[in-house]
C-alpha cells in the first residue's frame, strides 16, 4: 500500500492513515527506494508548535510518512468524524522496526539523547536481537544545529557508517528541522524522528504503564518523573491544543 492513498487532512497537518503493521510495511518500501524518506510522528506538541514554527511546519510538508503518537490525537480525528486508525508512537514504533531491522539486516544508526545514552540502547538491543546490526551511535553536543563543523562532524559519522535506517533523538522541532534540512547530504534510505526513544531503549526513563498509555496518560506519567523539564511543554504550552481543536472543528474539510 502507499501511505498516501491514505494521506488524510488533521488540523494544521496531514496524517498517514496507517496501523502499525501497514507503517511497517510503508517503512519497508521506502528502505526499498532508497529516497532518502523520513517519518514524523505527530503528537500534541507537535500540533502546538505546528502553528508558529515555519521550518517545523516545512518539514511535515515534506515527510514521507506521517504517523499518529498520542491518544488524544485519536481522539480528536473521532469528534472530526474522521477516525485514525491507530496510535503508532515512536516508542511503540522503535522496537518493531528494530525486529523488521534485524530480521531483514537493515543496519542502524543511532543519533542523540544524552551522552551514553544512545551506546547503551545499542547493547541492549543487541542482546534481545543478536542478528541487529547497529553500525554508528553519537550524542552531539547541546547547540550542534548552529555548529558548521559539529554538522560536518555529524553528516561524516553517518555516512561513513552508510546505515539504511538513521534514527533521530533529538526532541521536537530539532530532529524533524534537521531530517528536512539534511537529509540528502545524510543520504540515508530513511530516517525517522523519535524523541526520546533511545532513553526508553537504554532504560534511563522508565515508559508509562500500558494502562496509562491506553488511556491517554502518559503525558501525566511523564510530568511527574520529570516535573522540571515537562513542565513547561505540558502545562504552559500544551493546552494551547484545546484552543487549535476548536479552531479547527469548523474546518469544511472535515
Amino acid at each position: 500500500m502507499s501511505p498516501h492513498m491514505s494521506r488524510i487532512k488533521f488540523m494544521n497537518t496531514e496524517i498517514d492513515n496507517l496501523t502499525m503493521t501497514e507503517a511497517l510495511s510503508a517503512i519497508e518500501g521506502l528502505i526499498q527506494q532508497k529516497k532518502n524518506a523520513y517519518v514524523v510522528t505527530p503528537n500534541v506538541d507537535h500540533i502546538v508548535k505546528l502553528e508558529s514554527n515555519e521550518l517545523l511546519k516545512a518539514s511535515y510538508a515534506e515527510a514521507d510518512l506521517i504517523l499518529t503518537d498520542g491518544k488524544p490525537l485519536i481522539w480528536a480525528s473521532q469528534l472530526y468524524h474522521t477516525p485514525i486508525k491507530e496510535k503508532i508512537s515512536g516508542s511503540d514504533l522503535f522496537p518493531e522496526l528494530c525486529k523488521l531491522a534485524a530480521q531483514k539486516h537493515y543496519s542502524m544508526f543511532f543519533l542523540g539523547a544524552r551522552e551514553g545514552v544512545a551506546a547503551t540502547a545499542a547493547e541492549k538491543l543487541n542482546e534481545q536481537l543478536p542478528n541487529l546490526n547497529i553500525v554508528g551511535c553519537y550524542a552531539p553536543p547541546l547547540g550542534f544545529e548552529n555548529n558548521p563543523n559539529e554538522l560536518k562532524k555529524i553528516e561524516k559519522n553517518i555516512k561513513e557508517a552508510n546505515p539504511q535506517i538513521l534514527i533521530l533523538a533529538l526532541g521536537c522541532p530539532k530532529q524533524e528541522i534537521l531530517a528536512y534540512q539534511l537529509r540528502k547530504q545524510f543520504n540515508v534510505p530513511i530516517t525517522l524522528c523519535l524523541g526520546a526513544t533511545l532513553d526508553f531503549a537504554a532504560g534511563y526513563i522508565k515508559r508509562a504503564p500500558c494502562w496509562m498509555r491506553n488511556a491517554g496518560l502518559e503525558w501525566l506519567y511523564r510530568l511527574y518523573r520529570e516535573p522540571i523539564r515537562m513542565f513547561k511543554r505540558y502545562i504552559l504550552e500544551d493546552w494551547k491544543f484545546a484552543k487549535l481543536f476548536v479552531k479547527y472543528y469548523g474546518n469544511k474539510q472535515y
